[in-house]
């Protein structure tokens, strides 16, 4: 390797920190801002604000961080310029690749945990490289490897972990116990103190513990605050706590939502001096090999010893770093990607669950019910009334609208920022790179769990959703180090071709990501449609509720007839493409299902008529679902399979059966989208026509049975899809008298009467 090429990995690295920054505040921008987003603490646009200065204020804290680039996982001595150059180059592919990834698909993995992995793979691959050659050096792979600091780096973040969780959960289980759900009373009794506490304890560990780190902190002064260290927070509390009490006393505000806006300006901050090294550690690094090696006399052979001393970081590069990260956070639509996942995993109220239930969150959710109803066998009664009194939430209000209700109150919100910050701020002074994704996510998760929010409804459903996490955070460990130490091996070997061929993988990725991301986004925004912003009266939302499954229907009507095109021609490839619409749709249907619930209990019950109407949409929408998954799958299944396909004579029976479920769902929607009464007797008449052909074609299946021409599976398939049309079209109909009958007039309970489906 010539020094030419050594400038343009420089120019290489220099340019991926910029892309790595970017990739990285997306997956990290859910540590500080899910819990001031989710609590609705301030409008959207303050919340970003704050959480922009607190970057431009962290990045001044990371100097002491960057030596992990350098020193924490490898010997530098033991390696040449051009080896180091080649092992950061490929440790930039992979995290800007790993973290796209995840992004992508929303979901929060650590940037410590793959830049820790990243450059242990690259470190033991260019370590073997130099062992095969030089085998009589005496050294194994252990000299090259800091090992020891590699694991405690790795035991600290599994620690962090299990830290994070419990320090979430007993410090939200304390503080609920103090302010219940109704902490507005105790507010004026505990709030100052306990926000004194609170502003005491982020200030402890952000300006005293993490003071070494700063660019900015010369000896003197890191020294004068250590020695001085409880009077200053002795003072910062007394001066809090007064402020805080004025506050409520005077000018009766909610002083949580001060002590969110400043946790997210203390975790924001803590985020960027710990996690700043993940982006840009590395290619410093490589700069300061490089100009080093530069400065030598044999810039190709010297040893990078001078690594392992002190490098003096300039405030300007972390500041611009700092407006790169800020500028990220503003404009990347991934990053609330990522953000609603924790999101959706610490809402207080039950609803539409990301995750589906697996195995292991069952078996979770029974070992920690039957250790409750033990501990609640030995508690003495009086303590668990207590308990249970002051943990009891807030019932609802029934005039609030859904759109203003956050996903989780100022409390929880409170203390998931505090005990994140405190927990990082602490690892960012002893230089130990913990993942901030994992003890905002844990903390977040623990205090969620005590505040109930994983309750019989849904803690199986949101331990899925936290074992998935998890499950990334141990595969971004093992795609770190392995993808890490593939493209150290490519690089070293195939020299410039290897690298053109590794960057124009990761472009053909990062675009494949994005448009992915894309549909994903388009698929979201899609459901959104079917939400109920608002509750105002009981036939407003019967009308919003009709519209939606207008939607729905013709949603389902197009993929159905779609999908018996694809099972007429054998279309394997589009069968594949409906049924992934099966889970969306089903989505969908089940958001519309929420929205008649909260209609149900959020109203009066002033028409009980009505409501019991309404309420009947449910079975008929999950039965109109059942039959269009039954459709769908069978089909599929039955082409990927490679079974017989259907027989002339059957294809042209099911064109016809084809034909009248559409058309009865197509004036089904045309009805409810009209918003008027309509005469159920054509369409009804047309659902006896549909009912009267399937029984001549089934008649007619079972002489094909009996002569042979018809297999097992394949007259299995068609007695399915015709049946699965006839239950369609019957719950179809039965819709479009709910609707009548839902409507303000007498009229539309007549419209539909005389007619008989059963």
């Amino acid at each position: 390797m010539g020094i030419e090429i050594c400038y343009v990995i420089v120019g290489m690295l220099i340019l991926f920190a910029i892309f790595d920054l970017i990739v990285g505040v997306t997956n990290d921008a859910v540590n500080f801002l899910t819990s001031s987003i989710g609590s609705k603490a301030a409008p959207f646009k303050i919340i970003m604000i704050i959480a922009s200065a607190g970057i431009l204020a962290g990045v001044t804290f990371s100097e002491g961080m960057m030596e992990v680039a350098r020193k924490g996982i490898f010997h530098p001595e033991l390696f040449t310029m051009p080896e180091l150059l080649i092992m950061f180059l490929a440790v930039m592919l992979t995290d800007i690749l790993l973290l796209d990834l995840f992004n992508t698909y929303g979901l929060p993995t650590s940037t410590t945990v793959s830049i820790v992995f990243e450059l242990l793979g690259s470190a033991v691959a260019l370590s073997m490289i130099k062992l095969a050659a030089h085998a009589d050096s005496g050294l194994g792979l252990v000299d090259y490897i800091n090992s020891a600091k590699a694991i405690a780096i790795i035991f600290g973040i599994l620690l962090s972990i299990i830290v994070a969780f419990a320090s979430g959960a007993t410090v939200q289980f304390i503080s609920r116990l103090i302010f219940t759900f109704n902490y507005e009373k105790q507010l004026k009794y505990y709030g100052a103190l306990w926000g004194g506490l609170a502003l005491t304890s982020i200030t402890f560990f952000i300006f005293v513990k993490g003071a070494k780190g700063a660019t900015f902190m010369d000896p003197q002064m890191e020294t004068w605050i250590k020695s001085h260290s409880l009077i200053i927070m002795g003072g910062i509390f007394a001066i809090s706590a007064i402020i805080l009490q004025i506050l409520i006393n005077a000018f009766k505000i909610n002083i949580f939502k001060p002590i969110v806006l400043v946790g997210t300006f203390a975790l924001a901050m803590a985020f960027a001096a710990n996690d700043l090294v993940n982006f840009i550690g590395v290619p410093l690094a490589g700069l300061n090999a490089f100009k080093t090696a530069i400065a030598s006399s044999d810039p190709m052979h010297i040893t990078m010893g001078a690594l392992g001393g002190k490098i003096h970081t300039q405030t300007f590069i972390m500041l611009i770093a700092g407006i790169i990260m800020v500028i990220t956070l503003w404009v990347s639509r991934k990053a609330r990607t990522v953000t609603e996942t924790e999101i959706s995993l610490g809402q207080q109220d039950e609803g539409m669950e990301r995750f589906e239930s697996v195995w292991l969150s069952r078996r979770i959710v029974n070992l920690f019910h039957s250790l409750f109803v033990s501990v609640q066998a030995v508690s003495p009664p009086i303590i668990g009334r207590i308990v249970a009194r002051r943990l009891s939430p807030v019932p609802e209000n029934s005039h609030a609208g859904v759109k203003e209700k956050p996903s989780f109150d100022l409390l929880r919100a409170s203390v998931n920022l505090m005990v994140a910050s405190a927990v990082v701020s602490l690892a960012t002074s002893l230089k130990l790179p913990l993942s901030t994704t994992y003890v905002t996510f844990m903390v977040a998760m623990g205090s969620s769990f005590s505040d109930q929010a994983w309750g019989r409804e849904s803690a199986v459903y949101r331990i899925t959703g936290v074992l998935t996490v998890i499950g990334g955070w141990f595969m971004t460990a093992l795609i770190a180090f392995v993808a890490s130490f593939i493209c150290g091996n490519i690089i070293y070997y195939f020299k410039i071709p290897g690298v053109v061929g590794l960057m124009i993988f990761l472009f053909f990725m990062i675009l494949k990501n994005k448009k992915r991301h894309e549909g994903n986004e388009k698929t979201k925004e899609e459901i959104t449609i079917y939400h109920l912003e608002e509750v105002e009266d009981f036939h407003s939302s019967v009308s919003a509720t009709f519209g939606h499954i207008a939607l729905h229907l013709q949603s389902i009507r197009l993929s159905l007839g779609t999908a018996f095109d694809a099972l007429f021609q054998e279309d394997l490839e589009t069968l594949r493409e409906q049924r992934r619409k099966v889970k969306q749709f089903q989505m969908s249907s089940n958001i519309i299902i929420a929205n008649i619930f909260k209609v149900l209990r959020l109203l009066q019950r002033t028409d009980r008529k009505g409501s019991f109407n309404y309420y009947q949409i449910i079975r008929r929408l999950q039965k109109i679902n059942d039959g269009y998954r039954d459709t769908v799958i069978r089909s599929a299944m039955h082409v990927a399979n490679r079974h017989k396909g259907l027989l002339p004579v059957q294809i042209e029976e099911l064109k016809e059966v084809k034909t009248e479920i559409l058309f009865i769902f197509e004036q089904v929607e045309i009805a409810f989208n009209k918003n008027d009464i309509v005469d159920c007797n054509h369409i009804g008449s047309r659902f006896h026509y549909l009912r009267d052909l399937v029984d001549e074609y089934n008649a007619n299946q079972i002489a094909r049975i009996r002569e042979g021409s018809s297999k097992t599976r394949l007259s299995i398939m068609y007695y399915a899809i015709s049946g699965n049309c006839v239950m369609m079209a019957k719950q179809t109909v039965k819709l479009l008298e709910i609707f009548n009958e839902a409507l303000p007039s007498e009229d539309g309970a007549n419209a539909c009467r005389g007619l008989h489906l059963d």
